[in-house]
């Protein structure tokens, strides 16, 4: 893509003039390298949580935009995240999460790393001239932990300060809620077709709930639905009407962190989502739930419901993502206008975007 030819459409909007993204922005496939390279190299992306990595081998992998990585508690207790890219011949060194692991051993020809990425054996190498294991180690990745949660960039660099890019977050989410202190429960992967950008715009309005989500707009109260932005975020806020059954009373937390985390802070419960790139027209999101320690049958059942309600949401959620990047790609579709109150961390995300590719 020649973003110098489509410069008008990379040029600031303010909120109430502001029109979408044109549709060759999640349609053309010079967009996938482009973002890879400018976005998701550049950004903080959420891979695990502390919970996932308790003791020394206990490990987590995730893909970061493209970029096979794994998370792992060392013997110092330190957790580092790393290519998990042997590199050898670039074989996978884990396929799943894992427990107490004493190193890492790629599945294709069995080189061994340490828990610190540094290699200490590779098989039926002695006759390789001036070949030396202490000299190959995996990279790693910057880390921070915050909330409990592990963010890893791939080049901190050019990534934000991780101070600002979590700047407020902390007072907001108040002491009494704890992310550190949950445990993990389940996972649940969903490949859509759709670019990722339309997964990402999707999240970041409540305009479409009583529209999409019938059950969940009975939930929330969208007379009170309030989105705001910050430098590098956008968060919803919505109170609940969920009675005991589901998660009691208090309120709807929906965060947003440039480009692909989503945070969903319920009472009780925190769900992640991270949004992976699979091609112009493809993603994945992987969503972990968390939970506060619960083994009451109350705790259980309250548990299960939220899983099944979150799987009615997201096929919802699919099925419109889907219809949208089809209407994207069918040539019909001239940037349409934002609506100023309740589009505002669309046109957020929208702005981030086009400092971007501007700048690329």
């Amino acid at each position: 893509m020649t973003l110098s030819a489509h410069s008008a459409d990379l040029a600031p909007q303010p909120l109430d003039r502001a029109t979408a993204l044109p549709a060759r922005f999640y349609t053309d496939p010079a967009t996938v390298a482009l973002d890879r390279q400018s976005i998701f190299g550049r950004g903080w992306q959420v891979v695990a949580h502390v919970c996932q990595l308790r003791n020394t081998g206990d490990h987590a992998v995730a893909d970061l935009g493209g970029l096979p990585v794994i998370a792992v508690r060392g013997a110092d207790e330190v957790i580092r995240v790393m290519h998990n890219v042997c590199r050898h011949r670039a074989g996978p060194l884990a396929l799943c999460d894992g427990l107490a692991a004493k190193s890492l051993r790629c599945r294709y020809h069995g080189w061994t790393y340490a828990l610190d990425g540094q290699l200490r054996n590779a098989t039926e190498m002695a006759g390789a001239t001036d070949f030396d294991v202490s000299e190959i180690r995996l990279p790693q990745l910057a880390v921070r932990v915050w909330q409990g949660m592990v963010f890893a960039a791939a080049d901190e660099a050019r990534a934000p300060p991780f101070e600002a890019f979590v700047a407020g977050i902390d007072a907001r989410i108040g002491a009494d809620r704890r992310l550190d202190a949950y445990g993990h429960h389940h996972r649940a992967g969903y490949d859509i077709a759709c670019n990722w950008k339309v997964y990402v715009d999707n999240y970041l309005e409540g305009y479409h709930v009583p529209h999409i989500h019938p059950e969940l707009n009975r939930l929330l109260d969208y007379r009170s639905y309030v989105t705001e932005t910050a430098e590098w975020y956008s968060f919803q806020f919505s109170p609940l009407e969920s009675g005991d059954g589901l998660y009691g009373s208090g309120d709807a937390l929906y965060y947003w962190l440039w480009p692909n985390t989503m945070l969903n802070i319920l009472p009780g419960r925190l769900q992640t989502n991270r949004i992976i790139p699979k091609g112009v027209d493809r993603c994945r999101v992987e969503f972990d739930f968390y939970y506060a320690p619960d083994d009451s049958d109350a705790g259980r059942a309250r548990r299960e419901a939220d899983l099944s309600f979150s799987d009615v949401v997201q096929d919802e959620d699919i099925s419109i993502c889907e219809d949208v990047q089809r209407g994207l790609a069918s040539g019909s579709y001239e940037a349409g206008r934002l609506n100023p109150l309740r589009e505002n961390a669309v046109h957020h995300f929208h702005e981030l975007l086009r400092r971007t590719y501007r700048d690329a």
